[in-house]
């Protein structure tokens, strides 16, 4: 399993989010306005945050989207030097670094294309455009046609059959990787690529790295076409990004769970061995915030995006809530300049709530790369589980004005919603579930999420003693054996917490996932390990 298929991705896009000059002018003035990222550093790290997705980055025109010069980051956010900066402060807090590969088209200051502007026919790259000839004039006034991509001559198309435009592109990735140590690539406008481009650059940047993630920017189609094991580890779950918001605006739940189950379910599941990237929304699209009908979906919609099958992101801001919309036939209001401080006062209980939800997702590896499975559902109600192994999580979510009583069989003795650490009525294999109006809940047997201090009195949450783990402390198997915890670490592949102990009777040292070592066992009424 790779570090992607567990991870939280976090996308920023950089030119917006550093109030960058909307257009290059190109001087001796660098300003290095990226070095903002470092200070976010400790909120990427409270959300969970596994990777930040960075929009583009290299020299460009005016959005990112026309580029110059992939090999050289925009002066508007800094330069090589800051940016590799910025890299190696991201990695050595455990968050790996995604780049926005534009390599589908280019500006029009791109040099290459300039040397045809100035040469005419006498340049030797006619051939690194598509469809480029000299039997009429642009719409930009050129003495030559070029294909633009969807129709923006702005951004002109490259040949990706040319041998020396790949050779070029595959020079710029290489430097990437080496220099930067960049972990990913999200590639724009991939349903416009070449395949034979994709299986190149796929064989070249797993042969550097073999967990490098490759990811493609698909809106409509067979998703298997591009992301298969000759192309790419996954694509934007474009499907279930609209269904998502419409589910809940029209109070229609067999909507996203048609979508989910046709994609990954258990007697489905056409995209099951897809690194599916899920969405709420982006740097295209308007701010979910500004979608729905109703505020009160949003903790819902979250809830969603992190326990159904996929990798789940979120996009600068919209963890308090912030609005946006397209306006004037401008993405401007989707891209802004935003402050900590600022977004802090917005809404901060939707921002704990997915704080919650990202440490709930690292605690459980159900809800990460389990099989989705459907136990109830009407228009306004969904009950579904997560199962990996003998982990099995429950997520039950209520859309409508009213409480609303789930009854479901289980096999768990004992179940707890690890959201609000409330313990759940089972009796005789049957569990009942109150929820409230537009509230949803994440069942498990074993609650290592919360600590007493965090919840009421009046709630039967596990001890302090139950949920962390202390460092050279002694602990009691429920066989009997005893053992010192002696580090707590991190999975290198996929970022799950390990305890790390040592037998006090022969000194052997053994190493369990967190949520095993303190979770029950036996019949699931013992704990596994009991400090002593």
């Amino acid at each position: 399993m790779n570090w992607y298929d567990n991870a939280i991705i976090y996308h920023i896009y950089p030119l917006g989010f550093c109030g960058a000059p909307k257009f290059n002018d190109f001087s001796d003035e660098i300003s290095f306005r990226l070095d903002k990222v470092l200070d976010w550093i400790p909120h990427f790290k409270e959300m969970n945050v596994d990777a930040l997705y960075l929009g583009p980055v290299f020299e460009s025109v005016e959005h990112g989207y026309d580029i110059v010069d992939f090999k050289k980051i925009d002066r508007r956010l800094g330069d090589n030097n800051s940016f590799r900066f910025i890299c190696d402060r991201l990695h050595e807090n455990g968050i790996k670094v995604i780049l926005d590969g534009v390599f589908n088209h280019v500006g029009r200051k791109f040099p290459q294309f300039v040397d045809i502007q100035e040469k005419g026919q006498g340049s030797s790259y006619c051939n690194w455009f598509q469809n480029l000839n000299f039997g009429g004039q642009s719409p930009c006034g050129d003495p030559f046609w070029y294909e633009g991509w969807n129709g923006h001559y702005n951004l002109v198309k490259l040949n990706l059959r040319n041998s020396g435009v790949c050779d070029y592109i595959m020079d710029a990735v290489n430097y990437w990787i080496d220099s930067f140590g960049i972990d990913g690539i999200r590639f724009d406008a991939a349903d416009c690529i070449d395949f034979d481009f994709f299986k190149r650059i796929r064989s070249f940047c797993k042969s550097k790295k073999n967990d490098f993630w490759l990811m493609g920017e698909i809106i409509h189609g067979d998703y298997n076409r591009w992301a298969n094991p000759e192309m790419l580890d996954g694509v934007t779950n474009y499907e279930c990004y609209k269904g998502l918001y419409s589910s809940h605006n029209d109070k229609n739940y067999f909507e996203i769970d048609y979508s989910i189950n046709r994609q990954s379910g258990t007697n489905g599941g056409i995209y099951k061995n897809i690194s599916l990237y899920n969405f709420v929304d982006n740097h295209d699209v308007n701010r979910l915030a500004s979608t729905i009908s109703n505020p009160a979906y949003l903790p819902l919609i979250y809830t969603l995006e992190y326990t159904m099958p996929g990798i789940p992101s979120i996009y600068y801001g919209s963890e308090y809530g912030i609005q946006g919309r397209k306006e004037n036939n401008s993405d401007d209001n989707l891209r802004p300049c935003l402050h900590l401080a600022d977004m802090e006062r917005e809404n901060n209980e939707l921002y704990k709530h997915i704080v919650k939800l990202g440490r709930i997702y690292r605690s459980y590896p159900a809800l990460r790369t389990g099989s989705y499975e459907r136990i109830q559902i009407s228009n306004q109600q969904l009950l579904f589980k997560k199962v990996q192994g003998d982990q099995t999580v429950y997520v039950a979510l209520n859309l409508s004005e009213s409480p609303y009583e789930f009854s479901f069989s289980t096999h768990l003795p004992a179940l707890v919603d690890v959201l609000s650490a409330t313990q759940i009525d089972v009796k005789n294999g049957e569990a009942k579930v109150m929820l409230q109006p537009f509230t949803s809940m994440i069942i498990v047997a074993d609650d290592i999420v919360n600590s007493g201090s965090e919840t009421s009195s009046s709630q039967e949450a596990p001890s302090q003693t139950e949920t962390d783990v202390e460092i050279g402390a002694h602990y009691r198997h429920y066989k009997g054996n005893e053992y010192e915890v002696i580090a707590v670490a991190r999975h290198s592949e996929n970022n799950e917490e390990l305890i790390i102990y040592k037998s006090i009777r022969n000194g052997c040292v053994w190493a369990r996932p967190k949520a095993i070592f303190c979770g029950k066992a036996g019949d699931g009424t013992i704990s596994r390990f009991t400090k002593l």
